[in-house]
């Protein structure tokens, strides 16, 4: 047997760090070691709907479940009928979205959702047989495990870009993706989300925009966004990069110059408010494609839309929220070949920390929060680093591997971590 301790969930706003006994696993199951869990909202708004979140047993006060799904670890012991594709000591991540039938909740059953033996804030755990079934296993041979844990993240911006779409004159055949050498804008595009976009537009190898201009009204972020991912490198793999405060001058008639009057072919809002969609639609090109990422919480929410475009321009909108196994896979083979997604990771804590991030999750700042599940430590932020550095030397060891890394969290960090904790 194999003791694992977990963040479990009993009902709303109930969730209990505890340590408990592991099942020996079937043949058809794989044990493994969870190194590190990147907190998500919607682990926040399962834990507080409880029952009446989609993806959680209605069983969940009697049979608990393991909560977080964008987690990363390594594999132990591999049942008999997965023993020739998986071995031990392989690093993996995990798409969490099954989407098959017969299990805890059906079609939506979910890894960090639906069961009490799998879920990303765990020491240990166990993976069912349809993970593996539905190809939902995925190898990471990359540096680390923390980019792992961000793949599931990375996918959703990836698939974002993969399901804009534009038509061909005298026919009914979409051409999916972003245009190849075309404009493109990210609006409110500074925040976690919209940083990791940045690095995948400008990092991409078969497709690139031509001009990407990224819009918000926070200076700060901007100029942060800006040290993180330069208008040189974006230059030096043929991309124009503008970084635009819309609250400074006519932000429609910038944007229209920006783009030679044409406008922008794909145009992805990052905000849920509607001047950010209506300022998406107004600078809509021809065959235009506004991708509407950032999901509201009000069913009621609505924006003006212009439809004299719709008709005369074929401008058209979509809306994304999250990846497919092809963008997991996709994300982590980008990640094995050297692209870093730290940029989303602004706070560290350990498995002791997840329970009140998690409830507290919308009213901290900043971007990600990484959980490595073996380690004691409470939330820190890494702009802290240096002055808990002051008389902690393992804090002041961490911000001088950051502070080599643009103040970003990395490999060499983790390490560091992981022996010292």
């Amino acid at each position: 047997m194999m003791k694992s301790r977990a963040v479990r969930l009993y009902g709303k706003k109930d969730l209990r760090l505890e340590e408990f006994e592991l099942p020996k696993i079937r043949n058809d199951e794989i044990l493994a070691k969870v190194v590190s869990d990147s907190l998500c909202m919607s682990s926040y708004k399962a834990a507080t709907q409880g029952t009446e979140h989609k993806r959680i047993p209605d069983n969940v006060g009697a049979s608990p479940v393991i909560i977080g799904h964008e987690f990363a670890g390594e594999l132990l012991e591999v049942g008999e009928k997965w023993a020739g594709r998986f071995q031990p000591g392989e690093k993996f991540s995990i798409q969490p979205a099954l989407n098959f039938e017969g299990g805890p909740v059906g079609l939506l059953s979910a890894p960090g959702y639906s069961y009490p033996h799998i879920g990303g804030d765990a020491t240990y755990v166990i993976i069912p047989d349809e993970v593996m079934e539905m190809d939902c296993l995925l190898p990471y041979k990359g540096e680390g495990y923390y980019p792992a844990s961000l793949a599931e993240p990375l996918s959703c911006v990836i698939g974002a870009m993969h399901a804009n779409y534009h038509t061909t004159p005298g026919s009914y055949t979409h051409k999916m993706g972003i245009v190849d050498r075309g404009n493109m804008a990210i609006l409110a595009g500074v925040g976690p989300m919209g940083l990791a976009a940045i690095n995948y537009a400008i990092h991409r190898k078969d497709i690139r925009p031509k001009l990407l201009v990224v819009t918000d009204i926070d200076q700060v972020r901007l100029n942060r966004a800006a040290v993180l991912y330069t208008v040189q490198e974006a230059a030096a793999n043929g991309i124009e990069l503008v970084y635009l405060n819309t609250l400074q001058g006519n932000a429609f008639n910038v944007l229209m110059d920006l783009s030679g009057g044409k406008g922008y072919d794909d145009v992805f809002v990052f905000a849920p408010l509607p001047q950010v969609i209506e300022q998406a639609d107004s600078i809509l090109a021809w065959d235009g494609c506004l991708n509407f990422f950032a999901g509201p919480s009000d069913p009621d929410f609505a924006a003006k839309f212009n439809f004299y475009n719709v008709h005369y321009k074929f401008t058209h909108v979509v809306g994304t929220s999250g990846g497919n196994n092809e963008d997991m896979l996709e994300a982590l083979d980008y990640m094995a070949e050297g692209l870093d997604p730290a940029g989303l990771v602004t706070h560290i804590g350990g498995l002791n920390s997840v329970i009140d991030t998690t409830l507290n999750l919308p009213n901290i700042p900043g971007g990600k929060k990484l959980i490595y599940n073996h380690i004691e430590m409470p939330l820190t932020a890494i702009d802290d680093f240096e002055k808990l550095g002051r008389s902690i030397p393992l804090f002041a060891s961490l911000h001088k591997l950051c502070e080599k890394h643009k103040g970003l969290w990395n490999a060499e960090a983790e390490a560091l971590l992981l022996q010292h904790c």
